[in-house]
């Protein structure tokens, strides 16, 4: 299967509004000289490494309203939890914010790592390293240093977006693939045990992806923690194994059967949190296109493809 891209609308340093560039530079004290868009990732707005006429290297991150209503409340979500992280957390620091509130600009500057995406196709020596990191992170967040009521929860999230079959059953869209309506209410129910099954205190990225990894000579940072929340250490490595298996790497079981959290994780749980997920990708990649992220519903119908067919593997359900 082919991969699509995890691309948003960039926009250029230089297409910043003048007060926004003027207040960034202020902080930094110094010019900035450079400036390089970093082309992955969702969000439609500023992400570029810049370099200040002094030698200091940043990454600046920035959106408004437009042309995405939904962007700036995630990097003000994503404010809130990278500066709770720990130091110890294996993610870029944040630096400084800036927050004009309402449809202004939303801005973060971070720590500027000098790594690499994960290569795709997914390199065998490469998903080993992220696969340790993850556990490694896992251990160092649980139970999470950041409160519930900075991340939340998987469990709220789940009440809120989790339930995409209830809600192709109660309202189906056009395009519903055959499986999905011939076990519609089978689907509802596996996903409606997911609040219960993912309950935990680790705090999770609960949005890794190969685009949100930066590979450094010596260790894997994890970026983009907009969406982190509580729950059990096994559900990252749930969310991540679709886009693995759909950019090269692994099919989900094997991905599962590498992570010690995985492994040692209640089956049906992990049955009822890939049915959430299936329920979600399917649902969402049926909606109209979201304004300012033209591939996001692609990426989500292909996650979906392989999240129902890992569901249909664990369950037998034909």
């Amino acid at each position: 299967m082919s991969s699509p891209p995890a691309s948003g609308q960039r926009i250029a340093w230089e297409a910043l509004p003048d007060h926004v560039r003027a207040a960034i530079e202020g902080w930094l004290g110094s010019a900035v000289v450079s400036a390089t868009t970093q082309p992955g990732g969702f969000s439609p707005g500023v992400a570029s490494r810049l370099v200040a006429a002094d030698g200091r290297r940043v990454f600046v991150k920035a959106v408004c309203s437009t042309p995405n209503r939904d962007s700036p409340r995630f990097h003000r979500r994503e404010i809130r939890i990278a500066g709770a992280l720990p130091e110890s957390a294996p993610a870029p620091r944040l630096l400084w914010s800036l927050d004009e509130g309402g449809d202004g600009w939303v801005v973060l500057v971070y720590e500027d790592v000098e790594g690499q995406h994960p290569t795709l196709p997914w390199q065998p020596d490469e998903l080993d390293r992220v696969m340790a990191a993850l556990q490694a992170l896992a251990e160092s967040l649980t139970p999470s240093p950041v409160p519930e009521d900075v991340a939340d929860s998987v469990v709220s999230w789940l009440n809120r977006h989790g339930r995409g079959f209830n809600r192709l059953l109660e309202d189906p869209l056009p395009g519903l693939d055959e499986w999905t309506l011939r076990h519609m209410i089978d689907l509802a129910r596996l996903e409606g045990q997911a609040p219960v099954a993912a309950k935990g205190d680790t705090l999770l990225h609960f949005d890794t992806r190969a685009d949100n990894l930066l590979l450094t000579p010596d260790r894997v940072y994890v970026v983009d923690w907009p969406h982190a929340r509580l729950g059990q250490p096994w559900v990252d490595v749930v969310l991540f194994a679709p886009s693995v298996a759909m950019q090269g790497g692994p099919q989900p079981e094997e991905l599962l059967a590498r992570s010690p959290a995985g492994r040692a994780a209640d089956p049906e749980a992990v049955s009822a949190m890939i049915a959430a997920m299936a329920g979600f990708f399917t649902n969402q990649s049926l909606q109209p296109p979201s304004p300012g992220i033209p591939g996001i519903r692609q990426f989500q119908a292909s996650q979906g493809v392989i999240a129902r067919r890992w569901l249909q593997d664990r369950t037998g359900w034909l």
